[in-house]
Parts: structure tokens; sequence; C-alpha cells
């Protein structure tokens, strides 16, 4: 793998970054303060490309390779994690799996138009009871004639009052995984409901919302995949999804490294900048390594899916690195601040808000690990 971006890539990343700066960093603690993104933002990452990367141009998007997709995250994580949730559950969770499950038909329905931002879409898996252990999922689409009709909840579902599609497992079968489906369920149909979660402690910017389906009526032709196939085409999606997550994390971890830097070479205390204090270095050092290591881990996983191998551990190692050194560098980024890195004028205190849920969602740390460890010994830890 040659670790050095090309020129097309490097200018990606200048071109994102002062777009960024002008049009999210600017807002982006209003934005939290307000607990909701200007959905305007949303047109405009879609006319820089956001919502199209690694989507092919005959669906309507930039085509591009997935290093540059982790490039545009990293850039989004180090913005606002919120903003880049939006993106890649639109087009990373839901665009992609439709890229690589969908008929010709969906595709050329949904996929030209989630490659603009003219349509988001929300990833609708887990529910109230049903987290990690999301094969045992409760709601259920039942066959009637040429449709199915759908009936359950789904909660924590990221983009839910804003989306224009939800992508919805439900159960067609029996117990267990082998008894999941997927749909592709436009979310004005007649039954379905967004409620917004309030109050969260990242991520506030976001919509996540919980979601009702009551006797949800959709075609055979919004099923996505086989009948029983849908359990395998979530995990596809989370395994493509983490890379997106680990690439974020590792914006985190930069936007705390610069931020931290500016603050400790310009505060002085005991007469120097703290920036010549050791035990400041230290904790610099920490987060620099760790911002190397993360997206080198994410940079790994890209380079698989290009090459077409395998590349699900590797996905699962640079997410759980990834998120839990953004928790760690976001710690030292507020402790480097002090007493104002307390309070929402600096970012610090954002990212570090930011940063604890991606230890959580798309995959806690534990099932991360879980992963891993069945990767190394040939032996499954999960029931």
């Amino acid at each position: 793998m040659d670790l050095t971006l090309t020129d097309e890539q490097q200018k990606f990343r200048e071109y994102a970054r002062e777009f960024l700066d002008a049009e999210v960093v600017a807002h982006r603690i209003e934005w939290d303060r307000a607990e909701s993104v200007d959905t305007a933002i949303i047109p405009k990452l879609g006319e820089m490309g956001f919502f199209g990367l690694t989507i092919p141009e005959e669906y309507g998007g930039l085509g591009g390779d997935y290093v540059t997709y982790c490039i545009g995250m990293e850039e989004l994580g180090r913005a606002d994690s919120a903003v880049r949730g939006i993106v890649s559950v639109s087009m990373g969770l839901v665009g992609k799996v439709i890229l690589s499950h969908g008929t010709e038909e969906q595709k050329r329905q949904w996929l030209p138009r989630i490659a603009t931002g003219e349509v988001l879409a929300c990833f609708g898996l887990t529910e109230p009871d049903t987290g990690s252990d999301a094969g045992n999922l409760k709601t259920r689409a039942v066959r009637r004639g040429d449709d199915y009709v759908l009936n359950g909840q789904k909660m924590f579902i990221t983009n839910a009052t804003w989306a224009d599609v939800c992508l919805v497992f439900a159960r067609t079968g029996g117990a267990g995984p082998k008894g999941v489906s997927a749909f592709l369920v436009p979310t004005d149909t007649p039954g379905f409901e967004a409620r917004e979660i309030k109050g969260k402690l990242g991520l506030r910017g976001q919509a996540t919302g919980e979601v009702y389906l009551s006797d949800v009526r959709v075609p055979a032709s919004a099923r996505l995949g086989e009948e029983g196939q849908g359990f395998s085409i979530a995990m596809h999606s989370l395994d493509k999804g983490r890379v997106s997550v680990g690439a974020g994390c590792a914006g985190i971890i930069m936007g705390c490294l610069e931020t931290a830097v500016d603050y400790a070479t310009e505060r002085r205390q005991f007469g120097r900048p703290l920036a010549s204090f050791q035990l400041i270095q230290d904790m610099i050092a920490d987060m620099s390594v760790d911002l190397d290591a993360a997206r080198l881990l994410v940079w790994r996983a890209a380079d698989l899916i290009e090459r077409g191998e395998a590349f699900g551990v590797t996905a699962s190692k640079a997410k759980y690195f990834a998120s839990e050194a953004a928790v760690r560098a976001a710690n030292s980024a507020i402790q480097i601040f002090g007493g104002y890195g307390y309070v929402d004028e600096y970012p610090v205190q954002k990212y570090l808000r930011d940063a604890r849920v991606m230890t959580l969602y798309e995959g806690t740390s534990q099932i991360q690990k879980l992963l891993i460890g069945r990767a190394e010994t040939g032996v499954s830890a999960f029931l």
C-alpha cells in the first residue's frame, strides 16, 4: 500500500477543509446549543460531493476510492461529528448497501438522489430491546399478496426525522438472524412515524430519533435482497460503516491535536508557553501517535476494500482503536485547556461528548473485541 496521497486526494482534503471551516466549524457551537444542525448545509454538502463519494458516476455519484472517502469522513469528523453522521449514514450505510445489494430499479430510484443530498436515508436496525443483539429484532414484516405489512419500533436512528427513506430490518421468518429481511421504506408511507430524541450527551445537532411502524404497507419490490438476507446485509453494511466511524474518529483526534497545540503555544503560565512543559508535551505526543495509528488502520481497511479483499476484522480494529483513542485525545485536550476546556466556547468539550458515542454505535468496543478475538482464535464468544 502506497501511503502517499495522490495530488487529487490532497486537493480534495484542502478543498473539503476550506469548505467545512467556513460552512460547519463556524456554526458548530451554535448548532450544538440548539440541538439542531441547520439543514441548509445538506444541499451544500451535496454540491461539494460528500454524498457522492464512492457512488459510481452512472448513479449520479463522483465515483472515487475509499481512501478519498475516508479523507472526507476525517475532515467531517474534525469539523463536526454530527454533520459527519448525516452523510455517513445516508450515503455510507444506506446508499452503499443499495449499490451492493439493490436491484437495478432500486439503484436508479434512490442512488442519484442520495448522491446529491436531495434525499436523506436512515438505517433502521436498532430496537429498544435489541442493540448489539441485532439478530433477535422484533419488528415484523408479513407478506400479504404483493405487499409486506410492517409493524414494530426502532431506536436511536440517525436522520430519523429528516430522512426520505428508511432501510428497515424486519423479521419475515423464524427466530434468529436467518429470519430477518430488509426493506426500503419511504418515510411518507402511511403508518410510518419518527420522533426526535432530545437531551443527548453528544451529536446534539444530529436528528436522532425513534421510528414507529404501524401497519406500514410496502410493495414486494421494496424488499432489498431476498427474504432472510437482511441480517447479512446489515452486517456487511456495518463493516463498511465502521471504516467511516474510524475515519471520523481520526478526525476528532486531529481536531483535538490541532486545537490543543494552538492553545498550548499561545497560553502562558509561569512566564512561559504551556507547550514548554514536559507533561503537556506528553499528552500532545500521545495524541499525535494515536492519530497516525488510527488513520493507518482506517486506510488499511479502505485499501482492502479497494482490492476486493476481506476487510471486516480490519474494520473492527480500526473502529475499536480509533473510537477509544478519540475519547483519550478529547480528555487530554480538555486537560490542556484546563477550566476553559470545560465550557462550550471552545470545541474540546464537544469533541469529548461526540467521541463518547463512537465507542457505542455501529458495534460497541466490546463487540469489536469479540469479533477480533473470534478471528484470532477461531472460537466464537457469541451464543
